[in-house]
């Protein structure tokens, strides 16, 4: 009989896949929210930095140093940081799935001696 801590192993992975894809889709949202604020925050920026005077190749080079605009472009970049771990934790999950379930596959062929 194939090792019964295989399968338990197995399904505990499958439930750390199941919390990790709901994780990505919250993680998901929290970077397109972080990308939307941080891409308003900068164009509200730059108009008033143009409505003040400032020279239009200038603006891009300001608007970037402004506390506020690399406040939310740091906040995009962990929401992206935290999104790619994500990802990353899946595919680690899968893979480990993948080598267990070849080793059940393994312990079925190989012949039990009775």
């Amino acid at each position: 009989m194939v090792n019964d801590d295989l399968y338990l192993t197995l399904q505990q992975k499958t439930r750390e896949l199941d919390v990790s894809v709901r994780s990505l889709r919250k993680n998901g949202n929290a970077y397109a929210e972080a990308e939307r604020d941080y891409k308003v925050h900068l164009r509200q920026e730059c108009l008033r930095l143009r409505d003040e005077g400032m020279a239009i190749g200038m603006i891009d080079k300001v608007a970037y140093g402004i506390p506020s605009v690399a406040e939310k472009r740091f906040l995009r970049d962990v929401a992206k940081v935290t999104y790619e771990a994500n990802q990353e934790a899946i595919n680690s999950i899968k893979l480990q799935m993948r080598l267990i379930e070849a080793q059940i596959s393994r312990e079925w062929s190989t012949p039990q001696a009775n």
